[in-house]
């Protein structure tokens, strides 16, 4: 397997790889990864779609991308968000037909929209009741807080091992809007990964102007579950791919002799009875160790959703195969400490013409005009909760109804009392989550208790491990993608690993399924590389220019290139392109 980039390598189709035909491959789970690990395996690699099985313990496919109707009401856990940088994704999708434009990709489809209804936030953050926050569209970062960005990308993976956000950052970061934006969009918390922090830093910095915004994202037209899973297991099933559904796969019998890994048998049990598979190096498996969504576990209107700490059959799974060998990765760094992996999340369905009129005050547009509403999430500031919520373009399901919104709410902090409910969010019910989200609309609080109950039906959802992806580690925690060694085993998803890229996005699990089958099946096609966004001069004289809160090189000081500049004089810099590059990202 090797990277690449550019045209030549994109539109390649790939020889068939020899032997193929008498190959065979079993995906542990059905969730983004293991779905398009078995669609490269029919595109790319050419197996008979007969000879792909996706084992998968729920009773339908799409792990955490989801959007379902329960018999608790509509149903999100959360939301992935994109960009046009996710190589692999688009990669994958440019091949997936759409289910609802004729003659279209889902890659067409997703570009079509995007293009004519651009995504952008006209009221990212709130304080008081639905006013805006302070310094809205600025980082507020200062010369402390900036020279620390700036050492923490110089920074190598290596020195970050086991670090955290908050030992690498000071106080007056922790003020600044820049981590405001930044943790409510991606769910950092202070005590998460400082090396996930480097990545996400390095990965997105391309789209630094667009993170007060939210200008850079990008989203489906209905939910991930209906937009992007539907649409792939369609694809997959028509070139027959092998589904067994309310499958858990319990162990792996490895072969670990004479320096080789070497997968022998999986046991599983599906609905309740044991089976098992006897394996040969012909047989590929491709693992989904751990899952954000796992043990997941639904409340109601009336009821608050209760935690459950089981391990599952992902992290189980990942338990057990970790035990036979060091090179698969330490899962106890990540599912081993619940109440810091928690948060709860809520599907606020809103039922009738009462509330929407808040939504449209804060987000400035028409919540049922069919285009894009909040723009990404908006993060109540002053909320004990730190809150957020968000609209995406409705209908967010084909079958909702016509008088329906439906919103995705989420709280930070867990475990501290609201503002309105004096109850933490884990304890609250749906009703009442509800009234604290009103309360921070603006509601009136003579009209919030009726509001809640009678025009809203709300989901609350606890999910145990949902935050495990950013806990702290060092370098060999996650198991590599193809462990060294290994002849027909690999791990794919959000907690194996690959170079560079971040997790809690679906560009990781595609990445690391493509990965898995170009290693495993020798196809000879370049795996698109990470966006190189952190290499090129040009964008980090961009980034400089945000951060700086669009200040121009004379109005700064501050020790790296910029004040080097400042030094030498910028006279004697006219007329070359590095004064070209500066012109153009805006610091002179």
């Amino acid at each position: 397997m090797y990277h690449s980039n550019g045209n030549f390598e994109a539109f390649a189709r790939p020889v068939k790889p020899e032997g193929v035909d008498n190959k065979s491959a079993y995906l542990i789970g059905g969730g983004l990864a293991g779905l398009a690990a078995a669609a490269f395996l029919v595109r790319d690699a050419q197996m008979k779609g007969q000879n792909i099985h996706v084992l998968e313990q729920l009773k339908i496919p799409g792990g955490s991308l989801d959007g379902i109707c329960e018999p608790q009401g509509w149903v999100i856990r959360g939301g992935r968000e994109m960009e046009n940088h996710f190589e692999c994704l688009w990669d994958l999708f440019r091949s997936i037909p759409s289910l609802d434009v004729k003659d279209a990709s889902v890659l067409d489809e997703f570009y079509w929209l995007n293009k004519k209804d651009p995504n952008y936030s006209h009221m990212r953050a709130t304080i008081e009741k639905g006013k805006p926050a302070p310094d809205l569209g600025k980082f507020t970062l200062d010369e402390t807080a900036t020279k620390e960005m700036v050492e923490l990308i110089l920074a190598t993976e290596e020195s970050l091992n086991d670090k955290k956000i908050n030992e690498v950052f000071g106080k007056n970061f922790f003020k600044s809007n820049f981590w405001l934006y930044w943790r409510s969009m991606f769910a950092f918390e202070e005590w998460h990964s400082a090396m996930e922090m480097r990545r996400y830093v390095m990965r997105f910095i391309h789209h630094l102007d667009g993170l007060p915004d939210l200008s850079a994202l990008k989203f489906t037209k209905y939910n991930q579950y209906e937009s992007l899973v539907l649409p792939l297991v369609d694809y997959l099933k028509k070139n027959g791919v092998q589904f067994m559904f309310s499958t858990i796969v319990k162990d792996i019998e490895m072969d670990l002799s004479g320096g080789k890994k070497t997968a022998k048998k999986i046991l599983y049990t599906q609905d309740g009875k044991d089976g098992s598979i006897n394996l040969t190096e012909n047989d590929l498996v491709f693992v989904t160790n751990g899952s954000i969504t796992e043990s997941s576990s639904l409340g109601d209107h009336k009821t608050p959703a209760k935690l459950n700490s089981s391990p599952g059959g992902s992290w189980g799974l990942w338990q057990t195969l970790a035990a036979k060998d060091p090179a698969f990765g330490k899962p106890a760094k990540f599912c081993g400490d619940i109440p810091k992996t928690k948060f709860i999340s809520a599907t606020i369905t809103t039922l009738d013409d009462k509330i929407p009129p808040y939504i449209e005050k804060i987000c400035k547009r028409d919540p049922f005009a069919g285009t894009v509403v909040t723009g990404g999430i908006v993060t109540v500031k002053d909320s004990s909760w730190l809150l957020s919520w968000t609209l995406n373009r409705q209908p967010h399901f084909h079958k909702q109804g016509k008088n329906e919104l439906v919103v995705w709410f989420y709280a930070l902090f867990n475990d501290v009392p609201g503002d309105y409910v004096k109850k933490t969010a884990s304890e609250c019910t749906g009703i009442e989550i509800a009234q604290e989200w009103l309360y921070h609309m603006g509601v009136p609080e003579n009209q919030i208790p009726e509001l809640a109950e009678k025009s809203t039906n709300t989901v609350p959802v606890m999910m145990p491990y949902v935050m495990s992806y950013f806990m702290p580690r060092r370098i060999g925690d996650r198991p590599l993608v193809v462990p060294q060694g290994s002849v027909n085993l690999a791990f794919i998803g959000n907690f194996s690993e690959t170079e560079r890229d971040t997790v809690f996005t679906t560009e990781y699990s595609v990445r690391t399924a493509m990965e898995a089958v170009y290693t495993l099946l020798n196809v000879d096609r370049g795996v698109p590389e990470t966006f190189a966004s952190a290499f090129d001069l040009r964008i980090l004289l961009s980034a400089s220019h945000e951060w700086l809160d669009k200040k121009k090189i004379t109005e700064i000081k501050l020790p790296f290139i910029l004040r080097w500049l400042e030094h030498k004089g910028l006279e004697k810099a006219k007329g070359t392109f590095i004064y070209e590059m500066l012109e153009k990202s805006g610091l002179v």
